[in-house]
């Protein structure tokens, strides 16, 4: 009896263990192909921030994590041979009114989506418009 109760325990926790492991990982979960969280002037070269990198054909969409220091006015550029995006996302917030409390939330106003027609190298341009002390998180997911 004592060894089933020792055993079973173990195999619990042997289970666990390997489920974690053999999973993937979560940036793999959310086609997740880029990813910055711009919160230090130190990223920025002459008030914008850059970078190359390889992109599939597809459709692409961003994801923002503002809050209310972010830029309150995001220009970002996605410049490829034979591509090429442009959009200013404006900063916006909503009240929330609970009843006990009030909040907001914050979210970019503009267009979110776009398709790369071929594979290739891509650069994006990031210009927060002066406001390079404000944090934001900016991510390009595969649809």
């Amino acid at each position: 009896m004592n060894k089933k109760i020792i055993i079973i325990p173990i195999i619990i926790v042997i289970t666990i263990f390997v489920i974690n492991f053999t999973s993937e990982p979560s940036a793999q979960k959310t086609n997740d192909i880029f990813h910055i969280t711009l919160a230090s002037p130190d990223l920025y070269s002459n008030g914008k921030y850059t970078k190359t990198f390889e992109i599939n054909k597809g459709d692409y969409s961003f994801r923002f994590v503002p809050n209310g220091s972010s830029p309150k006015i995001l220009t970002i550029s996605v410049v490829g041979e034979n591509f090429n995006f442009d959009e200013i996302f404006e900063l916006k917030n909503t009240l929330h009114q609970t009843g006990i409390s009030e909040y907001f939330t914050w979210e970019y106003d503009g267009t979110h989506s776009f398709n790369i027609p071929e594979s290739g190298e891509v650069e994006i341009s990031i210009n927060p418009n002066g406001n390079v002390m404000g944090s934001v998180s900016v991510d390009i997911l595969q649809n």
